[in-house]
């Protein structure tokens, strides 16, 4: 992250240009800087121009390759945050999104606020903890040989090497030591993770937590960390410390 939250760098890639300049007159008007592009071409170009903060990203897009295909792309060579645009509002769609690395979803039509809202809400809890003082330590969590960070928003391995993780992975997995032990509803996960309540038939949330265990688990398939609950949530069985 390059810059506070209201100076921050934002790429709009969607086709429609009506979009693209309501969203940047918006975003422009609130005191972020705003870049623009209507496909993966032009998306490409503004990536290896400027540093972009976060990208709001339309599923729906010419040239061959929609959203979906851009948001992977981009999720091999960087954890930029990504909001996925969608023209309408299709769990199957949301679900992918997070499949895939995206931080968040909003379905058209939306309300500029609601997407300042969101946009804000992840760039604040990209920003390292600030110290409050010489005397402040950093808050690190150590579990199964892994090491977190919760200050600088770093996980490493046993190697001590750094684990790239999502805004949203990050959250979830934070959220996960900060309770051992504790059956976590998918209602509580997604108030901490994303600040807002679980809608009906949202699966997001065991999207998120298949792509977190694909990075922490030994075997996916048998999971020993990230434990599901049936019909209630999830617990984190991993020893603290």
């Amino acid at each position: 992250m390059s810059l506070p939250n209201n100076s921050a760098n934002i790429l709009v890639v969607d086709d429609d240009p009506r979009i693209r300049q309501m969203l940047s007159r918006y975003f422009e008007g609130e005191g972020y800087a705003v870049s623009t592009a209507s496909d993966g071409l032009e998306m490409r170009s503004q990536l290896k121009q400027k540093e972009i903060d976060i990208i709001l990203l339309d599923v729906s897009l010419p040239g061959g390759q929609d959203g979906f295909d851009l948001a992977r792309e981009i999720r091999t060579q960087s954890d930029i945050p990504i909001i996925m645009l969608t023209g309408r509002d299709d769990v199957l769609d949301r679900i992918i999104g997070i499949e895939i690395g995206a931080d968040d979803y909003i379905a058209k039509p939306f309300h500029l606020r609601e997407v300042h809202a969101r946009l804000k809400s992840i760039l604040r809890r990209r920003l390292p903890a600030a110290p409050k003082g010489e005397e402040s330590r950093e808050k690190v969590v150590r579990f199964e040989g892994w090491m977190l960070n919760l200050s600088r928003r770093q996980l490493q391995s046993g190697d001590g090497s750094e684990v790239e993780l999502t805004t949203g992975e990050f959250d979830m997995l934070a959220t996960f030591v900060q309770h051992p032990g504790r059956v976590l509803t998918r209602d509580f996960l997604m108030d901490s993770t994303r600040s807002r309540k679980l809608e009906a038939f949202d699966r997001t949330i065991d999207a998120q937590i298949v792509r977190l265990r694909r990075k922490i688990e030994t075997d996916v398939k048998h999971p020993q960390l990230i434990k599901a609950v049936r019909g209630v949530g999830y617990i984190f069985t991993g020893k603290i410390g």
